[in-house]
């Protein structure tokens, strides 16, 4: 297939820096995306080979790789909805690595 299954806008203002450009090529890549009311931004990936979480958020600059640990980035308050689907996120990406 020749076209991307999503193509996503960047909200942010460019002092957030460049959006990641995010591909879940092979198996081993798990994808999430998550904008809350505000249009704030929110990319999850996880490697299943290296069990390794990451969040990037345009509100804390797109440049920022965050390393999630059983759903949670530490010293990183997110809001119910978000820490929701960050926890959802992981449940489903994790859970197929163990």
């Amino acid at each position: 297939m020749s076209e991307p299954l999503l193509k996503i806008m960047n909200h942010h203002s460019p002092a957030c820096g460049d959006p990641p450009i995010v591909s879940s090529d092979g198996s081993g890549v798990y994808l999430g995306y998550f904008e809350n009311s505000c249009g704030e931004q929110w990319i999850f990936t996880y490697d299943r080979v290296a069990r390794r979480g990451e969040l990037r958020g345009g509100d804390v600059g797109w440049n920022d790789v965050l390393s999630v640990e059983n759903g949670r980035v530490a010293g990183l308050m997110l809001a119910a909805d978000e820490a929701t689907w960050l926890q959802a996120c992981w449940l489903a990406a994790a859970s197929r690595s163990r």
